[in-house]
């Protein structure tokens, strides 16, 4: 790339304001947060880099054609909060930030829909529909991601277990392709709930980390407001039993709108870095069940049905939160598990494997803990088998065991049937291990749809799938 003439090439289509050569803020907008957790693990942002922040999906389109025809990387940008190094450049090129293009296009409520720029936040989206009698519900944690990045990476976190992830809110989005056409994918007004022609393009795009088009519209479904919430933070002696438990909720047919687990330790770091208090002071293991229903007869129905439980499991307390202020404080607290804790750990490979194989997997993460001589706790989504382990510091730095435990995750988790990632994405950390789940075939289909969409490797390059995983893995 030709710093120069590419910076002024860029001014000439923004101006000047929206073209940032400053190396300080160009290196923080490099950075996600994969960086500041990571450290150990994660690689740096590399090579000479511009920040450009357009404003229309028509400015976009003019930067993918110009740097299609000079073959320069291009980073989309959302808020950063990645957690597998997903947007780093790895040489020179466009960091593209999509963050001035933060309007709400449209609520659509006979549709049920919302329209949104990409650089429309989660917590700009919970706003603008708080009071109203409809909502969105997924929460991935951190109220500063963009709708954007969230369909990019296809965000999951919270509240997946009713609604499922941003893959099946996301109805149609418009994108532009790394050489410069603006498309619309889910049809010609992207409100369609049915749509069989052709292959499914959309869906594509979603969850492909900015590796084969630049997401600059997003349409999604928005739900009736729940009559009543509520969550329930039941105590465990042990995350054994926890996770036994959340299997027999299953089988009871409640179908909640959550279940997190969350470990003593880690949820009561997260309180106090906030100021806030836990409400549960018994047990060493949590989960919190998020119910969702059409009155308070029937929230306190499942709760007295999961309170059956006592006679199965060593349960140490229920407590009830039936408050909006209530649980916003406790998803507050959960949240900020991650940030309070960021200093202790290495890595959090978020592997997921079939819900009701969680205590088997438990029982391999004990004898991981036996064989090296470690502590390896877990903050997960229970309801839908996503569990993020966590791998500690070892004398402030990285265990010499680090590589080999890892890998170690990643491949029980496979032979249980389940995933290496289940919501942070490929990005540049899980790429290696790609292969342990996924066939060289597969691998080869994967490389050649990047090249048909981007035929000059030119969208975040490095991240999600690359060539050398078919040729060496």
């Amino acid at each position: 790339m030709d710093y120069c003439s590419t910076a002024e090439k860029m001014q000439n289509l923004l101006g000047d304001k929206w073209v940032i050569t400053d190396e300080e803020i160009v290196t923080g907008y490099a950075r996600e947060s994969t960086s500041e957790s990571y450290g150990l693990v994660c690689p740096g942002p590399e090579g000479e880099c511009i920040l450009v922040k357009p404003e229309s999906s028509e400015e976009v389109a003019e930067i993918m054609q110009y740097a299609c025809e000079e073959g320069i990387a291009v980073i989309p940008k959302g808020a950063g909060t990645s957690l597998s190094a997903n947007a780093i450049p790895e040489g020179p090129g466009l960091i593209l930030s999509l963050e001035r293009m933060n309007d709400i296009v449209e609520i659509d409520r006979d549709n049920m829909m919302i329209t949104c720029q990409a650089g429309v936040t989660l917590g700009q989206l919970l706003e603008e529909l708080a009071g109203s009698d409809i909502y969105f519900p997924l929460h991935p944690g951190d109220e500063g991601a963009q709708v954007g990045g969230m369909a990019a990476m296809n965000a999951g976190g919270v509240r997946a277990v009713r609604h499922g992830v941003m893959q099946d809110q996301v109805v149609g989005l418009e994108a532009v392709l790394p050489t410069g056409e603006i498309e619309s994918f889910g049809g010609s007004e992207k409100k369609l709930l049915k749509d069989n022609s052709g292959y499914n393009l959309k869906d594509l795009l979603i969850g492909s980390e900015g590796t084969l088009a630049v997401i600059t519209e997003v349409t999604l479904k928005l739900y009736p407001e729940p009559d009543f919430n509520g969550t329930l933070i039941v105590s465990f002696a042990s995350r054994l039993e926890a996770f036994e438990a959340e299997t027999e909720i299953r089988k009871m047919g409640i179908i909640p709108m959550a279940v997190e687990y969350v470990e003593k330790k880690q949820i009561e770091m997260a309180a106090r870095d906030i100021g806030k208090s836990w409400p549960a002071s018994e047990g060493e293991a949590y989960l919190m069940i998020m119910l969702a229903e059409d009155s308070e007869d029937d929230f306190y129905r499942k709760a007295a049905d999961i309170q059956k439980l006592e006679d199965e499991f060593e349960i140490n307390g229920i407590s009830v939160a039936d408050t909006t202020r209530e649980e916003k404080e406790i998803l507050e607290i959960r949240s900020h598990i991650l940030p309070a804790i960021q200093e202790e750990i290495v890595d959090s490979p978020d592997v997921t494997v079939p819900p009701a194989n969680l205590p088997d997997y438990l029982q391999i993460l004990e004898e991981f803990e036996n064989e090296y001589n470690t502590e390896l706790p877990v903050v997960a989504h229970a309801g839908d088998g996503n569990l993020h382990v966590l791998i500690l510091k070892e004398e402030g730095g990285k265990p010499a065991y680090f590589g080999e435990l890892k890998k170690k995750i990643y491949r029980k988790a496979v032979d249980l049937g389940g995933t290496i990632t289940g919501e942070h994405g490929v990005g540049r950390l899980r790429l290696d291990y790609l292969p342990l789940q996924i066939s060289s075939r597969q691998l080869e289909i994967m490389w050649g749809i990047k090249q048909v969409f981007d035929p000059e490797n030119i969208l975040n390059p490095g991240k999600k799938i690359k060539e050398f995983n078919i040729n060496k893995g």
